[in-house]
């Protein structure tokens, strides 16, 4: 093994013999899927070129829910060993089914994202993300298995132990949510512990949740550690789909898995490198439930750019939002990682924030409560007024809405173990 590479062949293959492979592995997966109920009268049984992907309708959430259970299965239930499934919160839950191989293939891409940012055998990888039906705890386990590093199954939640196995067991990587690692470094605070002088982190791996650059980087100065931005969707297996590499400049896709486009949600039509749109993933080794481009919801944008890390799967950027978290306020379109980015890149705003729309006057009214130092406090209403005018004036330049600002102490916004809860509409829709 090429001790920068998991695996130097398929990681640096040539872009025409990627191709190549990509049309061979659709045409097998064409095959498959033609198996399931769902997708036998919907898909050509073969294709000459990639360019005739994109007259193959698209599949959606709700394809995948009007499904539910086993419409979209392609092999009989003898051959599945493991399914992961939705919550279901809102609408009936979307499940998804795994053969022995592909539990194996979406093992080995786990391994290969999480070797290209410098974990190694004798790395000890604490797994702060739940296990069960949610995809994030056991997709990093397994890879960090096949790495070979000695992995704590910590789950999620009670913080006091994911603090003391850190320090008992000298953890030098982590897998947790970007707002449980921010009120994590609160309790280091509170216990007197300098997480930069008195734990052995050097990785975490962000996810679950989306987040801004600016958090990202705050999370890197507050621990002293490279922290990873990773993306996956439990449709496409889970974690593993792309990962940063050691350059943090856009998430490698592994497109011998997947064929990656970017379409505009709104007509459907395909997007160039660089143009932002939704993204739209097709599997290319997933055997037990096929998937033909699914319509993630996802917002990013595709680099054009070779990455000197000497890799060749395309690159794309980090999330910038979903089409269903989007945000209309007074006609205005707004993504909630719109106004972390301005929260996070000031220094006197703290680690938590809550954002809350309402109905004035008929009106919508965006409002919202940030934690920031306890020393800001200190320095009187002028100061105060001062910080929230720059605040304010910093959304405005940056989503064109003039929010209601209220600077609220440090620890006094609800804190949650798992994914965060950052926006609460409270708008009355018969208005």
């Amino acid at each position: 093994m090429d001790e920068a590479y998991w695996d130097k062949e398929i990681e640096t293959i040539d872009r025409h013999s990627l191709q190549q492979l990509q049309l061979e592995r659709l045409n097998k997966t064409l095959e498959r899927a033609s198996k399931s109920q769902y997708y036998k009268r919907r898909i050509p049984a073969k294709i000459n070129n990639l360019t005739a992907l994109k007259d193959i309708p698209f599949t959606t959430k709700s394809d995948l829910r009007n499904s539910f259970p086993e419409g979209m299965l392609a092999v009989s239930r003898d051959e599945i060993v493991r399914l992961h499934a939705s919550s279901g919160t809102t609408g009936r839950a979307t499940v998804i089914y795994h053969t022995k191989r592909d539990i194996d293939n979406w093992t080995d891409l786990v391994a290969r994202s999480m070797y290209m940012t410098g974990v190694r055998k004798s790395d000890v990888f604490q797994n702060m993300m739940g296990y069960g039906l949610f995809t994030g705890g056991l997709g990093l386990h397994y890879g960090s298995e096949r790495l070979g590093a000695l992995i704590i199954p910590a789950s999620s939640g009670n913080s006091k132990r994911q603090i003391r196995l850190m320090k008992d067991f000298h953890s030098t990587v982590v897998h947790i949510t970007p707002s449980y690692a921010l009120h994590l470094y609160t309790l280091f605070q509170e216990k007197g512990i300098d997480p930069k002088n008195d734990l052995d982190l050097r990785i975490a791996f962000l996810g679950a949740e989306p987040h801004s650059e600016e958090t990202k980087l705050r999370l890197e100065n507050l621990f002293g550690l490279d922290a990873y931005n990773s993306y996956g969707l439990s449709e496409m297996n889970g974690p593993g789909v792309a990962f940063e590499c050691q350059l943090k400049d856009g998430m490698h896709v592994w497109e011998d898995s997947y064929i990656l486009e970017i379409i505009d949600p709104d007509t459907g039509e395909g997007l160039s490198d660089g143009e932002e749109g939704e993204i739209v993933f097709t599997t290319l080794k997933r055997e037990g439930m096929p998937i033909i481009r699914y319509r993630t919801g996802d917002i990013a944008q595709t680099y054009p750019e070779e990455c000197p890390c000497g890799r060749t799967h395309r690159k794309i950027s980090r999330i910038k939002g979903r089409t269903d978290d989007m945000l209309i306020v007074k006609g205005v379109n707004v993504y909630p990682m719109q106004i972390e980015k301005v929260l996070m890149d000031i220094p006197e705003v703290d680690n938590n924030y809550l954002i809350e729309i309402e109905t004035v006057d008929y009106l919508d009214s965006l409002n919202i409560k940030v934690e920031v130092r306890q020393n800001i406090f200190h320095g009187g209403i002028k100061e105060l007024e001062s910080l929230k005018k720059r605040i304010s004036e910093d959304l405005k330049n940056e989503t064109l809405i003039s929010p209601r600002i209220t600077l609220v102490e440090p620890n006094s916004l609800p804190k949650s173990e798992g994914k965060a809860v950052r926006v609460v509409d409270k708008r009355d829709r018969d208005v």
